[in-house]
């Protein structure tokens, strides 16, 4: 939908957008047998570790991450980048969050290294605190952030625990499945900043826990400033973003402007 909007208002009339149902095991024979019609990929999980392995090329990001979302077409082959990156970033600057104070991140898999690496472009000033479910994966995203330059640490993805080590922090991003970090609600209600990648079903239970005067950012917000970057990669022209936008909140039924994050009134 995002794609089709774009391709519309930008005039690429001869463009399409397919889903295609792949597994990770099958992605890198499905992209070397791509004839030269097909342009890009927009890769889903469980796919994207196996994106960054199949490309030719990498960008700086997908080199630390170890995960890629998007495969772009390129003179020798696959090159392969991160605009999970970009969603992150482009939806935390849209609704004017200042990149400073403490963060808990909740899970530690592919889209919360993206949260790290994004934490990092912005310069954020405060300490990282990360809280997987799976000790492998977190332990690979705590190394990551670090790497980064990050001032991070772990913490049990446990209520007590949370309240001891990052109870005041000024901003919570969720990057778990839904139901994941529901028992967590009433910990994060007093969190300036919320970012749940979630947007289905919404309002996620963190989303209700908050106050009116609390920034939250939604996955919606991530999904369209990465889809514009990404746009942007595979086409070779600037992304049509107002169409786009207004093609999601047809999509969603959302009642709001996009970025979908809301904002204190007058701010």
């Amino acid at each position: 939908m995002l794609y089709r909007a774009g391709f519309a208002a930008a005039g690429l009339t001869d463009w399409s957008f397919e889903a295609i149902d792949c597994g990770a095991e099958e992605l890198a024979d499905l992209i070397d047998a791509a004839d030269a019609r097909w342009r890009g990929y927009a890769v889903t999980m469980p796919g994207k570790a196996a994106a960054a392995r199949a490309a030719r090329t990498r960008s700086a990001r997908v080199d630390t991450l170890c995960v890629a979302n998007t495969l772009v077409r390129g003179a020798d082959g696959w090159h392969a980048e991160n605009t999970d990156v970009d969603g992150v970033v482009g939806a935390l600057r849209a609704v004017g969050v200042r990149p400073v104070g403490d963060v808990v991140v909740l899970g530690g898999g592919g889209t919360a290294k993206a949260v790290l690496a994004a934490l990092a472009e912005l310069s954020w000033d405060g300490r990282i605190t990360i809280a997987g479910r799976r000790p492998t994966s977190t332990a690979a995203a705590l190394k990551i952030a670090r790497a980064l330059g990050l001032d991070a640490r772990h913490s049990p993805l446990d209520v007590d625990a949370l309240a001891r080590s990052a109870g005041g922090a000024a901003a919570v991003i969720a990057t778990l499945p839904a139901g994941a970090a529901d028992a967590l609600a009433p910990l994060f209600a007093q969190t300036p900043v919320l970012f749940d990648v979630i947007y289905h079903p919404w309002p996620t239970p963190l989303a209700v826990a908050g106050g009116p005067d609390r920034l939250t950012v939604t996955g919606l917000d991530m999904l369209l400033h990465q889809a514009i970057r990404q746009f942007a990669l595979v086409t070779g022209v600037a992304a049509p973003a107002e169409a786009m936008r207004t093609a999601l909140r047809t999509a969603t039924g959302a009642d709001l402007p996009l970025p979908l994050g809301s904002r204190p009134e007058g701010d």
